[in-house]
């Protein structure tokens, strides 16, 4: 009786989602799901086809498809794996909002799932990255305050809605076909993938510096070129920096910031700080774990060295070499400096309503912990506007941005590199943190200006 209990009321929904239970596959397209909506407006919901039977059908799908996912006949992901009970009815939640069909024993509607998302926002973000002609690029906004995203977009991609068909056989050679395809269009880019992130790191390394003492006014090492131990050739300021700031002995650490000097944060990597300051401090912004949206829903982890190298924690802390982030992760740092150095948990659904339009369930934003106290927050802002005022991204005044940094990675034996900005926004209310990557060859492509054209879109 102990186990007839356990297996029916406690373990029945953890068997009914193995992936080895073969039978949740079966006739789920006669489940009429509940829609996913961003804004107001639905971006995912189920239409009626022959036999009482159903699809899946997805608004702007390549644009939406970061946040939808997919629902196939084989699987599922995004938020139509992370609020799949919710869509399909069986979230105990939904029965008190319908307790006559709970009653009489019929199955219960699915349930509406609302975003975060700013649909307007989110059209422009992939409109943005669309135009750059990247190989591959994302772009992720956070409402600073709450953790709440807003943009999360991911180019390529593809359209659920040529996988979410009856037909299995069609939906498998699609699937095969997207497989096939260079730059993986299914997976997301701005949380499901890690890039170098370049000088944007330099914010974590700077934050490291702060926690420790350092102030943005106090003068650090500089210099033309840094070789740190163990290193098989030196570290160099960037070719466009030579006669300037950072060929100088000793500026300030905001200087240095602002004109992105690779040997001072190469300095502080392998040196002073030093690495288990800035491992450490990259933990507190979220790095080494994934990171959980929503439940079912995780980040790829990103990561610094850990190691007793100089020469690999100098380079790791411009940017290069072991150093990996996701755009999602990135913005989640642009984002503490906001809000005075609070780390908040990203997450993607705000609301989830039941079938009658119900309240079930109203996200509140939660705190992951604390990168910077209140005081080193406004500094490591203000070291993020002198950059737009003065340093690499003075490009970008009179703009939306306030402030930001700006990176570029090289891929070693790669003809396209990654370029990188982070930054805050809009000027009317610099509550939102903006994280863009854009990957191509060459060095022409800039993401500033694409993270520019997202801010106007939430000020608009």
């Amino acid at each position: 009786m102990a186990n007839v209990t356990y297996v029916q009321g406690f373990a029945a929904q953890g068997l009914r989602d193995d992936r080895l239970n073969a039978r949740q596959f079966q006739d789920r397209d006669k489940i009429e799901r509940g829609p996913i909506v961003a804004g107001g407006e639905r971006i995912a919901w189920s239409v009626p086809v022959a036999g009482k039977r159903f699809q899946r059908r997805y608004k702007q799908s390549q644009i939406f498809s970061p946040v939808t996912g997919y629902f196939s006949r084989f699987s599922q992901t995004g938020l139509e794996n992370a609020e799949n009970h919710v869509l399909d009815g069986t979230d105990p939640r939904l029965a008190t909002t319908d307790i006559i069909n709970k009653i009489i024993g019929k199955k219960l509607p699915g349930g509406t799932v609302e975003t975060t998302i700013d649909p307007d926002a989110q059209r422009a973000a992939y409109q943005a990255l669309q135009a750059t002609g990247a190989r591959r690029a994302a772009a992720v906004v956070l409402d600073a305050r709450t953790g709440a995203i807003k943009v999360m977009a991911s180019t390529p991609s593809y359209d659920a809605n040529d996988v979410a068909v009856p037909d299995a056989k069609q939906a498998q050679r699609v699937f095969d076909r997207l497989n096939e395809q260079q730059g993986k269009p299914l997976l997301n880019k701005a949380a499901g993938e890690v890039f170098p992130p370049g000088s944007t790191f330099k914010t974590v390394v700077a934050s490291a510096a702060l926690a420790a003492g350092t102030t943005e006014g106090s003068r650090v090492r500089a210099g033309r070129s840094y070789r740190p131990a163990g290193a098989g050739q030196a570290i160099n300021n960037d070719a466009g920096d030579i006669g300037g700031q950072c060929d100088l002995p000793a500026i300030p650490l905001k200087d240095a910031y602002a004109q992105s000097c690779n040997t001072t944060f190469a300095i502080m990597g392998a040196v002073r700080p030093g690495n288990d300051a800035v491992a450490r401090q990259a933990a507190r912004f979220g790095f080494y774990d994934p990171i959980q949206i929503e439940k079912g829903m995780t980040s790829a982890p990103s990561s610094f060295p850990k190691t007793g190298s100089p020469a690999l924690s100098a380079l790791g802390s411009i940017g290069q070499g072991s150093t990996v982030a996701t755009p999602l992760q990135m913005a989640m740092v642009a984002a503490a400096a906001v809000d005075d150095g609070e780390v908040m948990r990203p997450y993607l659904v705000d609301r989830i309503r039941g079938s009658d339009g119900s309240l079930v369930e109203k996200a509140n934003g939660r705190r992951l912990g604390r990168a910077l106290d209140s005081d080193q927050a406004g500094q490591l802002r203000d070291m993020m506007q002198e950059v737009v005022r003065s340093g690499t991204g003075k490009s970008l005044r009179g703009g939306p941005i306030v402030g930001g940094k700006t990176g570029t990675a090289d891929i070693e034996g790669a003809s396209y590199n990654d370029r990188w900005f982070i930054g805050f926004g809009p000027k009317s209310d610099a509550r939102y943190a903006v994280a863009v990557m854009t990957e191509s060859d060459g060095y022409g492509i800039k993401s500033g200006p694409v993270a520019a054209d997202i801010l106007e879109a939430l000020r608009g």
